[in-house]
């Protein structure tokens, strides 16, 4: 057996490690505008920690692989690496960054979505995971249940090469932000996904319709509150940004504290 870890990742741990200097150094330039204390997830064999600890400030690195933290804590003894799961850990430090294991994209993003206490995420994830949160070629339905409290912007793609081993899909730099003023209460936020997703899921080939259906109100009320929320009825669940879901909630909830039932 192997007294030390092989080059690049290990396959059965989802890692593919950033060997890619200039997308270092843009992950690096995005945490330092920045500011608090620093949680680095999946920090494998530091090529992010190193530059990270030399910005001055207090950081975190957590991984799983326990081989790869030993060998990061006698080269890096003024940070602090823990041998931890992202799944379990807290992710309550101001700033959230790392290079997210593929297969585990969605978990993490669902967990750190509905985490407190962290301000700014830089995260390097699957292209197109990193393309449709930002609502690139249409929004997603777990970005629309979250955007009005978090802003999405997709920084670069990074090429399948920046990694070892190199994965068979491209990477995306992805920084998401909470907003300093929520479009929608945060007391409002179960009820809220639950709206979304009810509107998502709606039968009907136009917006009108499917919120129609969402709803239980008449196709005639369907166009009068989308109207008022200045959102184009033939539009489609995917298409609409933070702002109109947001004032759509609004008209939602003005008249009616309930979902309509059709009459009979």
């Amino acid at each position: 057996m192997p007294q030390h870890p092989t080059p690049g990742g290990r396959h059965e741990l989802g890692q593919n490690f950033l060997v890619h200097l200039p997308t270092v150094e843009r992950i690096v330039a995005l945490v330092r505008e920045t500011r608090g204390p620093i949680l680095e997830i999946g920090a494998g064999d530091g090529a992010l920690t190193r530059p990270l600890a030399d910005l001055g400030r207090e950081i975190r690195a957590i991984d799983i692989d326990a081989r790869r933290v030993s060998r990061l804590r006698a080269r890096l003894p003024g940070v602090r690496v823990d041998h931890a799961d992202v799944l379990e850990v807290p992710l309550d430090a101001p700033v959230i960054v790392g290079n997210i294991p593929f297969h585990l994209t969605t978990p993490i993003l669902r967990r750190l979505l509905s985490a407190d206490g962290w301000r700014t995420a830089v995260l390097l994830t699957q292209w197109e995971v990193a393309r449709k949160r930002a609502g690139v070629g249409g929004g997603t339905l777990l970005t629309a249940q979250t955007a009005p409290w978090f802003a999405f912007h997709l920084d670069q793609r990074v090429p399948a090469a920046a990694f070892r081993p190199r994965p068979n899909v491209d990477g995306g730099l992805l920084v998401i932000a909470r907003r300093d003023r929520p479009l929608v209460p945060p007391s409002d936020r179960v009820r809220y996904a639950s709206f979304v997703r009810r509107v998502f899921g709606a039968r009907g080939r136009t917006l009108e319709q499917m919120y129609s259906a969402a709803t239980g109100s008449t196709r005639r009320d369907a166009g009068r509150e989308l109207g008022r929320a200045h959102v184009p009825g033939r539009l489609l669940p995917r298409d609409l940004g933070p702002e109109e879901w947001a004032a759509l909630w609004r008209e939602t909830n003005r008249d009616r504290a309930a979902p309509r039932r059709r009459p009979r």
